[in-house]
């Protein structure tokens, strides 16, 4: 039996296989009665096990000299002009005990292209499953718009901004929060009252910096990525790069001014 709530201290001590046995089974049978949380936390085990891919050849190699420890406290023995300089060196020292931080991340890769690639898969699977539906395509339609930014706000744990794509020709319909393997994300649909639907997604990328337009493209799919304040961004649809490029520009305009 639980002795206490899961909190979020738990999960991310789940994630770092920092807990004892006992917590650890706790929380192994929360997740068992929790899948959406199960799935955020699966998101956070494969973000860590990137990482760790990604800084193993920079954690191989050695010290730089003038990080070397011996140096540093010889330094600091020296006069005082010589101590700034030594103090500053161990501020640099100190940063590069910080697990990912410092010298380990001077030169890191995790280029946000992979996570770009990733969440426009998202929005083509997301795209597939309910733009062909005649039905219900959304959960929530457009004259709840507010509606659908609280739910999706209060899911992501941010506030989402709805493009309007009006101006390019795309009607919004309304959208749903939707599962990926990252944690939940919001999709938008958009119609141009033709036939043509328009998929976007948007939802907390791990590496809040970012990203730029990047071009993706499935079978009959094909659409644009992009990560702005720590949400990442992806606009989808059975239309041409080339002709779908200037509304996704258009859907970045309004979500920049909008953070």
């Amino acid at each position: 039996m639980s002795t206490s709530p899961i909190t979020e201290d738990d999960l991310n001590a789940f994630v770092d296989h920092a807990l004892e046995p006992a917590r650890h089974a706790e929380v192994v049978a929360y997740l068992e009665t929790h899948p959406d949380v199960a799935r955020r936390v699966a998101g956070y085990c494969e973000q860590r096990e990137q990482l760790r891919a990604a800084l193993a050849p920079i954690a191989e190699e050695p010290l730089p000299p003038e990080l070397n420890l011996s140096r540093l406290i010889a330094e600091r023995r020296r006069p005082r002009p010589a101590r700034r300089w030594a103090m500053a060196v161990a501020a640099t020292l100190l940063l590069s005990f910080g697990g990912a931080g410092g010298w380990m991340l001077r030169d890191m890769g995790l280029p946000t292209s992979r996570g770009l690639e990733t969440i426009a898969q998202e929005a083509a699977d997301s795209y597939r499953v309910y733009a062909a539906d005649r039905n219900r395509p959304v959960e929530i339609r457009a004259d709840e718009r507010p509606a659908l930014a609280q739910w999706a706000a209060s899911r992501l744990g941010r506030p989402v901004a709805i493009p309007d794509l009006a101006a390019s020709g795309y009607r919004f319909m309304g959208g749903r929060v939707v599962p990926t393997n990252h944690g939940p994300a919001a999709m938008f649909m958009y119609d141009d009252d033709k036939g043509t639907r328009l998929v976007m997604l948007a939802r907390p990328m791990a590496i809040e910096r970012e990203g730029p337009m990047s071009p993706y493209s499935n079978g009959d799919v094909n659409g644009y990525a992009w990560s702005e304040g720590g949400l990442g961004y992806s606009l989808v649809g059975p239309v041409e790069a080339a002709r779908l490029h200037p509304t996704a520009d258009e859907a970045r305009r309004q979500l920049k001014n909008s953070v």
